[in-house]
């Protein structure tokens, strides 16, 4: 929590409008009741670049990072396998279709700031549901086929992404920076949508974060010990997928997060899922927090895309990790 507090700091006090250290933070404290008003000390859009886009992208990417990195978690529970990240069951490209449809017709504010939400939800669901029919033997979930059933689906799926990119024309440009991931044109709106839902995922996960530490046993065995394993397969990958969608339709694609971050709390606090739980989501959120700051930093006033970043950061610190692993295991025997 202190590292998350330091990281928030920081991240808010870079920027390209030229804002120092000290400006930042007394437009911040002016916001306080009893201080004066702000824009009698700095222009208005001072104090909208800090308010209403720093602040608020700032707290969104903590949001993302968290569930992300939550619903890693939660599928690497239930698929006793850290390799396993939101993507492997193809939950983030049956959302990505919804909203690359929704954007390619022009009806991304149908109903409003929800519209895409709603939909990647929707059609994050469907495919959970289609890779748990396709995965499922007498009734049973086989783990083995849930994980190639989703692969499987996330490549038929991203096929159509790329077919609606081919057809689009004036918003090819938008499809894309979505499908690359990104928190530009951000704002509260999505803030104050996507909490909820970070709230709602993290309850039950952090009340089957004992459960997930009989899967490690084996089915069979923590069925003996009083696990309704079926259902609880059921609840935490609903509950990863509700997670994954909504932090999907808001930032779009970014992989790695729920890869890397569970996977590096595991190696530094062991396998108990009740640490390793609430811990992904803030090391989720500080992740990638630095990951949009260098985004929106390092080539100002450009910005790269967030899931560029991810991927360039990430996918070394995964090898890095994988490559760790098998050392060890190659030293124990």
């Amino acid at each position: 929590m202190l590292l998350l507090a330091v990281s928030i700091t920081a991240s808010l006090s870079m920027g390209s409008a030229g804002l120092s250290f000290a400006d930042v933070w007394g437009i911040l404290l002016h916001q306080l009741p009893w201080m004066p008003d702000a824009d009698t000390i700095w222009s208005r859009g001072e104090v909208a670049i800090v308010m209403q886009v720093r602040l608020s992208r700032v707290l969104l990417a903590v949001l993302v990072g968290a569930c992300l990195a939550l619903a890693g978690t939660g599928f690497q529970g239930v698929l006793r396998n850290p390799l396993a990240d939101p993507y492997t069951l193809g939950v983030a490209s049956g959302s990505s279709v919804g909203a690359a449809f929704l954007i390619l017709f022009g009806f991304q504010l149908a109903i409003g700031v929800w519209t895409i939400p709603i939909v990647a939800f929707l059609t994050g669901i469907a495919t959970l549901l289609g890779v748990i029919a396709l995965s499922r033997s007498n009734g049973v979930m086989q783990i083995q086929t849930l994980i190639l059933s989703g692969v499987i689906l996330q490549s038929f799926l991203g096929a159509f992404v790329s077919l609606m990119v081919s057809m689009s024309e004036g918003v090819v440009n938008q499809i894309l920076f979505w499908i690359m991931g990104s928190l530009a044109m951000r704002g509260w709106e999505h803030v104050t949508m996507l909490l909820p839902f970070l709230l709602i995922g993290l309850v039950i996960l952090i009340a089957y974060s004992g459960t997930m530490n009989l899967f490690v046993l084996g089915e069979r065995q923590a069925a003996h010990l009083g696990v309704r394993v079926e259902r609880t397969k059921l609840i935490v990958l609903v509950a990863s997928t509700l997670l994954t969608a909504a932090a999907v339709s808001v930032s779009g694609v970014i992989g790695f997060v729920g890869l890397v971050v569970p996977h590096m709390i595991r190696l530094i606090v062991g396998p108990d899922y009740r640490y390793i739980t609430p811990l992904s989501a803030i090391a989720g959120g500080i992740f990638l927090l630095w990951a949009d700051t260098l985004a929106r930093t390092a080539l100002s006033p450009k910005e790269l895309p967030l899931g560029v970043v991810t991927a360039l950061v990430g996918a070394p610190f995964f090898a890095y990790l994988l490559h760790r692993r098998m050392k060890d295991q190659r030293g124990e025997e």
